[in-house]
């Protein structure tokens, strides 16, 4: 039993993983399904078997929700019984799969699993970053973290910013310039003005920057790389968080004079 609720049948698997079945010989409903979670959850089983005589298609859904979205070693079944007779034989049951797991939906909970966890990973990197950065410059100092892999500050210019963003390898600040669709020529003449100031730049800044303009591309970007690491590399976050912030002060300063001379 789980609290006042009694499980059907408590089964054992054919390599001794626990199995619950919950039986219904009417259409399915809410209160079941609810029941099959919850004896899942209690008792830590690895397959719930849910035998129904009419499956919803609203409860079909959602077994293949469940299937797609739990861990991988989760799984769930919806199954219609049917009674079949045969002449004047006795009536027999005819079970019939109507939800069951497959490698397609537990590589969708694999991704969607990755998937969130990142955006978790990015939340906490941008709040530590941002915190330290406050400390230091006033560029992102209005910009909340997020759970994408970039924190973005205007740049004081119409289609333009002070852009940070992150991988799992590695980490990068930027420039970007983009005065809008139908604006690409006035991208492109912003770029051009700021590079023919490469070399003041890159000798202000330290080092080469990369010079990111691609033909057909609407969005020009002046970057540099940070290679220590990325947000796989949990150990490393504060080097790389400093590193980006020092980053992103040295590009501020040595493009400051160029964006001056825009509009």
């Amino acid at each position: 039993r789980i609290g006042s609720l009694s499980i059907d049948i408590l089964a054992e698997g054919p390599t001794g993983e626990t199995v619950i079945i919950e039986n219904q010989l009417e259409k399915t409903n809410h209160d079941h399904l609810g029941k099959l979670v919850t004896y899942l959850a209690n008792i830590e089983a690895k397959k719930a078997i849910w035998i129904a005589s009419d499956p919803r298609p609203e409860h079909k859904k959602a077994i293949n929700w469940l299937n797609e979205n739990t861990p991988r070693d989760a799984t769930f079944f919806l199954i219609k019984i049917s009674a079949y007779k045969i002449g004047d034989s006795e009536p027999a049951p005819f079970f019939d799969t109507i939800c069951e797991p497959s490698s397609e939906a537990k590589e969708i909970a694999r991704e969607k699993g990755e998937f969130a966890e990142r955006h978790f990973k990015r939340l906490d990197f941008w709040t530590e970053l941002l915190e330290k950065a406050r400390g230091k410059t006033n560029l992102h100092s209005n910009v909340s973290p997020t759970k994408d892999n970039w924190s973005t500050a205007g740049a004081g210019k119409a289609g333009m910013g002070w852009s940070y963003s992150i991988t799992m390898n590695k980490g990068s600040v930027e420039l970007y310039i983009d005065r809008g669709p139908d604006k690409k020529d006035e991208t492109d003449k912003i770029y051009n003005k700021i590079l023919n100031d490469r070399e003041r730049i890159e000798n202000q800044f330290g080092e080469p920057l990369i010079w990111d303009k691609v033909e057909g591309r609407r969005v020009c970007r002046i970057k540099s790389i940070c290679n220590i690491g990325g947000l796989k590399n949990e150990d490393l976050w504060n080097q790389i968080q400093e590193d980006l912030i020092d980053r992103m002060i040295r590009l501020e300063k040595a493009l400051k004079p160029s964006l001056s001379k825009i509009k």
